[in-house]
């Protein structure tokens, strides 16, 4: 009798996973297929930024799609489950200036080809680290067709969808007032900014009013903002301030005259119901603004300092000039008083800096005929959300939608394939051309910015499929069955490839949305590296030792299908997961009682 080699009690994943992962992968057993008659299913990835990190929200993303496509896989659908990756404009510029100010440069020490030099660089070296680590993760991507936003084929795409809506009159260039990050050096759409509750100041400053003697009471969050003053305005019908609106008020420290308008906005509840409006700086005095005809007096520069328009604060930043305002006014005993004050202040998305409202020339998209379409196929069922509370939020949002702010003030992303001319033309072209349309002239410059990133990501599901040229895979696998996201970017993305696809394929882009929810830690907080309670999904599955909420877990790896299986299990439809390291030793124990 020979000796027979003992099973461990105790089931080990690292070397299953490696095993059958690899045969997977080298049997090409994940790529799409056009070999029969079978039915075609369909799921295109949510594109991870080519900056980030496996963490647990992509864990539970993926294992949720990987589950449909296994299923249909085993069902015998021709499935293709498409993968790839974002080029992130802002966060992957962000790392690259970071890494040239280690080296002691920067990005405009290298101009704008050298610098694109050294982020194709960093993106051949660390932009597919996401990519292994879905693999580790056990997604069974078609890992052959992974696409990048910046490939050729989806730029060639992107400046395709531009050049027709610009034809056709739907994007189109302005100077308005937008969100400004000043430490991104960028422009913002709306759906960028997130607003958190702060608690504030208000500042009560004296206004002395011409030639009396007497003086007004203006409240501010922003007293630095006064130094762009055009007017101060009251509402019609507070009869408190009839008689002011036939003088003329003095702004003070700069000692400009403001003009006293009435406008139906101001609310004569709020502070003294003199409001002061600065046009160039707040979005509601804008529009102030241009129902009165203001002037219109920008005083910051784009890296958030005060500029020329400003006298003796120019230079300062924005909290320097805050409190050398409030320092001045004190002195000169026109500072009345300062309460405490809740409000709600905007941020950017990416970098958390406080967003400014300023005045710039930037890129635009007509919204509303491309939201009404996409309402729509929401409202007749085409397209079904699960769970179904989230096609009123999406339906909301168009409803009230916006013109979108596509123009960023950046390097790195798809240039605007919009060209200027000598002669005057400005003219939109899919390929670098050659002369003018208009003159002829071959002096002619192309414009300087590039696409906001969910430009491109809005073309999705038919750019990574060869779009505009006609496909096999476009005709066989678009559209495709389900998306699956999260909710935060339903706004962001969802809509506008819905739109998109519309526009461009005459079809909607998928037939299912299903939101998941968001990983939160065991105190119901979002992970975030500042709480330091996130969870790394790799630590989980591989093993080592993962810092939580101030104290340490020593994990031995739990294996990519104990992972998934905890992340699932503890998953109510489109319900937030509260979750803690010690939770995945229920999929641990689920494995080793298989494996048992």
């Amino acid at each position: 009798m020979t000796d027979q080699p003992l099973l461990s009690p105790r089931y080990d994943p690292k070397p299953v996973e490696e095993k059958w992962y690899g045969e997977w992968e080298s049997g090409r057993h994940f790529e799409a297929s056009f070999r029969d008659g079978r039915q075609y299913y369909c799921i295109v990835i949510p594109p991870p930024n080519i900056t980030g990190e496996l963490h647990m929200g992509h864990a539970l993303n993926n294992t949720i799609q990987d589950i449909y496509v296994r299923l249909k896989r085993m069902q015998g659908f021709n499935t293709l489950w498409l993968p790839g990756t974002d080029h992130a404009s802002i966060a992957t510029e962000n790392v690259v200036k970071r890494a040239l100010e280690e080296e002691g440069t920067s990005k405009d020490e290298l101009g704008r080809e050298k610098f694109l030099e050294r982020v194709w660089e960093w993106r051949e070296k660390y932009g597919t680290r996401i990519i292994e680590q879905l693999k580790r993760l056990g997604s069974s991507c078609d890992w052959s067709r992974t696409r990048f936003t910046m490939d050729e084929g989806l730029s060639r795409a992107v400046r395709e969808v531009f050049v027709r809506l610009f034809r056709k009159g739907l994007i189109y260039r302005g100077t308005y007032l937008v969100n400004w990050c000043t430490k991104c050096g960028t422009a913002l759409s709306d759906d960028e900014v997130e607003h958190h509750d702060t608690r504030a100041k208000l500042w009560w400053i004296r206004y002395p009013v011409k030639d009396s003697g007497e003086f007004i009471e203006v409240a501010t969050t922003r007293p630095e903002t006064m130094l762009g003053d055009t007017a101060v305005a009251v509402n019609p019908s507070d009869e408190r301030y009839r008689d002011l609106l036939d003088k003329t008020v003095v702004l003070p420290l700069l000692d400009r005259e403001l003009r006293v308008i009435k406008d139906d906005f101001v609310d004569p509840a709020f502070g003294s119901g003199v409001v002061k409006v600065t046009p160039a700086h707040d979005p509601n005095d804008a529009a102030m603004g241009e129902r009165h005809k203001l002037e219109f007096i920008n005083i910051l520069n784009p890296d958030g300092t005060l500029n020329e328009n400003t006298g003796p604060y120019a230079g300062m930043d924005v909290y320097e000039a805050r409190e050398k305002v409030v320092a001045d006014l004190e002195s000169r005993d026109l500072l009345v008083k300062i309460d405490d004050f809740d409000t709600s202040i905007g941020h950017c998305y990416r970098c958390g800096t406080v967003v400014e409202p300023f005045m710039s020339t930037q890129w635009f998209v007509k919204m509303k005929p491309l939201a009404g379409p996409a309402a729509q196929v929401v409202r007749d069922d085409k397209i079904q959300f699960y769970p179904k509370r989230w096609k009123q939020f999406y339906l909301s949002w168009l409803d009230n939608v916006r013109d979108w702010c596509i123009s960023r003030q950046l390097w790195w992303g798809h240039r605007i394939p919009v060209y200027y001319c000598q002669c005057g033309e400005i003219f939109a072209s899919v390929e670098a051309p050659e002369n003018c349309p208009e003159c002829g002239s071959k002096n002619f410059k192309q414009d300087e910015d590039v696409l906001d990133t969910w430009f491109s990501s809005a073309l999705w599901p038919f750019s990574t499929m060869g779009w505009p040229d006609k496909t096999q895979l476009l005709e066989k696998y678009y559209p495709t069955n389900v998306l699956v996201t999260d909710r935060g970017i339903i706004f962001f993305w969802v809509a506008r490839m819905v739109m998109m696809g519309l526009e461009f394929r005459d079809e909607i882009p998928f037939e299912h949305v299903y939101i998941h929810g968001t990983i939160l830690d065991e105190l119901g907080r979002k992970m975030s590296k500042s709480l330091g309670n996130g969870i790394d999904p790799l630590i989980m599955i591989e093993g080592g030792v993962q810092r939580y909420l101030d104290k340490e877990y020593k994990c031995d790896g739990f294996g990519a299908d104990a992972v998934r299986f905890s992340l699932i299990s503890l998953s109510a439809e489109g319900q937030d997961i509260k979750l803690s390291p010690t939770r995945f030793e229920m999929g641990r124990n689920f494995c080793n009682k298989l494996w048992n």
